[in-house]
């Protein structure tokens, strides 16, 4: 079944990206005969720049094929990470865009020139800046709709495309009907918004590559799945590796009655991953355990121990959050993980206090700490 949603998946976007190509390789064509029938070299330069849009779209392709190759002996994992890695390529291919547009514009600035319309330019300005816009709003719909950054991005392109259109379309009426030459100056702007839209696409694949945090809501929504499997009595440690779109694999720690078996504890980890790939179509490739103190001669102190850890929590501001706390009675040792805030000077400080401050209040028992990140919500 995941493999027929990836195929489907794929389809999807080559299929896109072909209406991409298609559309800016006709508008490059179209530009082309009236450019040179008018001998307009800025219309023939448009069209270039329409051909360039073409090979984005092929970059897209490229990096959809190379996502779906197969997992190999070298890449266990997959393949899937190459979109980000073409998101890229095309975040440059907009920031390009972005500088040379700001480059030429401050040229014009300092060279200015004397620009002539025709209506015949307006026309083919206004064509491209319709065309645009419909191409650019048909890729972010679709790339959302398939979790595509690579269309998302290519459908930033074309606005961004639209946008510069419009700007010179905008300056050409100013100047036609009041002379003012603001073309220029309008580029600039655009030229700061391309550069900003290349920048966040930029981000945004960067951010994916080197593991980004998870979004609350995902997290919440595992979480949720698995308290709600028969035996678990807490959820924590959520990790989620990207390896590409709909390719994600993680871990959990999960608190569980310390007197169940190990064939009790085997059945409810399998019935915990089979419940999250599921609902949430994510690989939890690891389910750890903690144990929670049940037995009657450790309830005096495990609920001394567990108030007393809440009151020195609450007085360090970095620490988000305390789990895993199991006493071992009979050898007076505690255990627990600590949850610090990457915001602490030092993080590794903040558990030793908070190591020491139990210590001090229950000077019989070994208290043995976990400093964990703060990874998910």
């Amino acid at each position: 079944m995941a493999v027929e949603q990836a195929e489907g998946r794929e389809t999807q976007i080559i299929r896109t990206s072909v209406v991409g190509i298609v559309a800016n390789v006709a508008l490059a064509a179209f530009k082309a005969v009236v450019g040179t029938l008018s001998s307009s070299i800025a219309i023939v330069l448009d069209a270039v720049n329409n051909l360039s849009d073409a090979l984005s779209s092929f970059i897209t392709i490229l990096g959809t094929k190379l996502a779906a190759k197969a997992p190999d002996h070298n890449h266990p994992y997959g393949h899937g990470r190459a979109e980000y890695l073409t998101t890229i390529v095309i975040a440059v291919i907009v920031l390009g865009a972005g500088f040379s547009s700001f480059k030429e514009s401050i040229d014009r600035i300092i060279h200015p020139e004397q620009s002539s319309y025709e209506a015949v330019m307006l026309l083919i300005i206004a064509v491209a800046v319709v065309a645009k816009i419909v191409l650019g709003s048909y890729f972010k719909k679709r790339g959302r709709a398939l979790d595509s950054d690579t269309l998302v991005a290519s459908g930033a392109d074309a606005t961004m495309d639209a946008l510069v259109s419009s700007a010179t379309l905008a300056a050409a009426l100013i100047n036609m009907f009041t002379g003012l030459s603001l073309e220029a100056w309008l580029g600039i702007a655009i030229s700061i918004l391309i550069i900003k839209a290349g920048y966040e696409i930029l981000r945004e694949a960067l951010d994916k590559i080197l593991g980004k945090r998870i979004d609350t809501d995902i997290a919440m929504g595992i979480k949720e799945t698995v308290c709600g499997i028969d035996g678990v009595l807490g959820a924590y440690d959520l990790v989620l590796n990207d390896y590409g779109p709909e390719n994600a694999m993680g871990s959990i720690h999960v608190e569980v009655d310390e007197n169940l078996t190990a064939k009790e504890i085997d059945r409810m980890t399998r019935s915990i991953q089979q419940a999250v790939l599921a609902k949430h179509h994510i690989s939890l490739h690891t389910v750890g355990i903690y144990s929670v103190n049940t037995a009657c001669n450790a309830t005096d102190d495990v609920a001394a121990i567990r108030a007393q850890l809440d009151q020195i929590a609450a007085a360090e501001p970095y620490v988000l959050q305390t789990h895993g706390l199991y006493v071992e009675t009979n050898i007076k040792t505690v255990l627990l993980d600590i949850v610090v805030s990457f915001d602490a000077p030092d993080r590794e400080a903040v558990c030793a206090r908070v190591a020491q401050a139990l210590g001090e209040a229950f000077p019989a028992y070994r208290f043995k700490t976990t400093l964990d990140a703060d990874i998910s919500d």
